[in-house]
């Protein structure tokens, strides 16, 4: 697969979203797995996680621990592998999701996915979502302190907005290598975060690039021109949706969710796929709306 760049790290330009693999609607153990290998065979090299990624409070980090059993499985090399993972959101078990991004919850959270990935280092660690409760630069401090402490290689952010970029970039004294916002066809207030990314050369990974785990299917029957599109190549409205955010900027990296191998096979030939200008610019158009 063609790459792209993560702070100093080399990685597919597509990557695979583990979410869907672990909460509602969740597919059995050995489908996940095969997912998962399905994706390393394709050439993806970056697997985005989260601790939050469960379904009951006793089982928090199922998605980590998921993610670890299938890199430990596969035949292949996986040295090359970055796995990223989150922390500051969590799921009661009630089917909700709160917040607790206190220096202290973030310094337990990256010590219980360390034990949970198996890894001295985590390779990415990212800030899952602001918390209204406790300071920004409190929160991205204990990230500073992580990396000071080489317990996490790199840090990023999640659901950002541009001041925040700015200020987590300012703590990290100039480290942060990622911003994971919603960015899809259906969703494209976070333009100004993805040209900031682009400006500052971090790594923006679009979440739910796709419309995500209910509709992602219907994509092609939501937005008219991307069903054109794939039929004039020949290939999924999917792949085009990715294909067109790679196009975006050299900085981005979709890691659409899958939780079936042929969907995350399919995505990984989205980097082949080029688009010419007049394809690009229909489906940027600012009158695209969904149908109805």
């Amino acid at each position: 697969m063609r790459q792209r760049t993560i702070g100093d790290v080399q990685v597919g330009a597509i990557g695979l979203g583990g979410m869907p693999m672990s909460i509602e609607g969740r597919p059995d153990h050995e489908r996940s797995i095969r997912t998962i290998h399905a994706a390393l065979e394709a050439g993806v090299t970056l697997i985005d996680t989260a601790d939050a990624y469960h379904l009951h409070g006793n089982e928090v980090g199922h998605n980590e621990i998921l993610i670890a059993q299938a890199l430990a499985s596969w035949g292949g090399d996986t040295s090359g592998v970055l796995v990223a993972t989150k922390g500051g959101h969590l799921r009661p078990g009630d089917g909700s999701w709160t917040l607790d991004g206190s220096p202290a919850h973030l310094r337990e959270a990256v010590e219980a996915s360390l034990k949970r990935l198996g890894v001295e280092a985590i390779g990415l660690y990212q800030f899952h979502r602001p918390d209204p409760k406790v300071p920004y630069e409190d929160s991205i401090g204990a990230l500073r302190d992580l990396l000071d402490a080489g317990k996490i290689r790199m840090a990023g952010i999640s659901n950002a907005d541009v001041i925040q970029i700015r200020q987590a970039q300012e703590i990290l004294g100039g480290r942060l290598v990622s911003v994971q916002n919603q960015f899809s066809p259906a969703f494209r207030s976070s333009e100004p975060e993805l040209r900031l990314c682009d400006e500052l050369g971090v790594a923006f990974l679009p979440w739910s690039p796709l419309g995500g785990i209910s509709r992602a299917g219907e994509l092609g029957d939501r937005f008219a021109p991307f069903a054109r599109v794939a039929e004039a190549h020949g290939v999924s409205p999917q792949r085009v949706t990715l294909a067109w955010m790679l196009a975006k900027s050299p900085v981005v990296i979709p890691i659409p969710g899958a939780s079936r191998p042929e969907s995350i096979t399919d995505s990984a030939q989205a980097p082949d796929l080029t688009l010419d200008d007049a394809e690009l610019r229909e489906l940027d158009a600012p009158t695209l709306r969904e149908a109805r």
